[in-house]
């Protein structure tokens, strides 16, 4: 069997810290996992407790929005006929931050959610919501 290739992620803290690494261990169910730095890889895994974060952003590379380049603007909506797997949903947060994306299973009662960005393009493939920082969710 093959090895697991390591999630790469970016991690947002509620204090603004920003943490780009590699994830390991991570489940929705448990109140912490293990992250690998990308500028410290050969320093050992750091762990994380989810309850200190926003989300967890799992991307397609570290450097941003980008798909092709860095100037990318990521499309905050669905075009019409686009059918997503899931309900669709813009997600406010307290600070303000939108996201707009389909999600499987938004519960405000659990400790977070994934959403998939109604971009295909988008530099994130999916993003772990914390509930707690949640402002607002309005299915669309």
């Amino acid at each position: 069997m093959e090895p697991t290739k390591p999630t790469k992620v970016v991690v947002k803290y509620l204090n603004g810290k920003v943490i780009k690494g590699f994830m390991q261990n991570f489940s929705p169910n448990k109140d912490s996992f293990h992250l690998i730095p990308a500028d410290k890889p050969s320093g050992g895994s750091i762990e994380v407790l989810v309850k200190h974060l926003k989300a967890i952003f799992v991307v397609r590379d570290f450097i941003g929005n980008f798909i092709g380049h860095s100037l990318y603007k990521e499309r905050k909506k669905y075009i019409e006929g686009e059918k997503p797997s899931g309900k669709k949903v813009e997600v406010t947060f307290i600070d303000g931050e939108v996201l707009v994306g389909s999600t499987l299973g938004y519960n405000p009662k659990r400790q977070g959610f994934f959403i998939f960005p109604a971009d295909p393009k988008s530099n994130n493939i999916r993003v772990y919501v914390v509930s707690s920082v949640v402002g607002k969710v309005r299915y669309l």
